[in-house]
């Protein structure tokens, strides 16, 4: 089932029965599109990717974060800014060593 999303004028984002607030940017915080998107920001604070490592778990999550290192390396030869895509390739790599590291202590 494909679950709709849209914003609506109370800069809320609805997708399915699911209703967010946006996080806005606090005084000084700073959005960049490798780092920290701001698209991946719910009000609290709360970053969709620790929400996805929560749900998946750290293994699921290793295994997340390698897929979507493939996908990006895959995809830079075919993006306008192949430099951004290898950065979040690498973005995800870091995470996956960072959680492989968590799991072997």
């Amino acid at each position: 089932m494909v679950e709709t999303k849209k914003k609506n004028q109370s800069n809320r984002v609805i997708i399915g029965s699911l209703t967010t607030k946006l996080h806005s940017p606090r005084e000084g915080e700073k959005y960049d599109p490798v780092n920290k998107p701001a698209h991946y920001n719910l009000s609290g604070g709360i970053e969709c990717i620790d929400y996805i490592k929560q749900v998946l778990g750290k293994e699921g999550f290793v295994s997340y974060c390698h897929g979507n290192m493939v996908k990006y390396q895959h995809r830079h030869r075919y993006k306008q800014n192949p430099v951004e895509d290898l950065k979040k390739a690498q973005w995800y790599l870091d995470k996956m060593l960072e959680t492989l590291k968590e799991i072997r202590k």
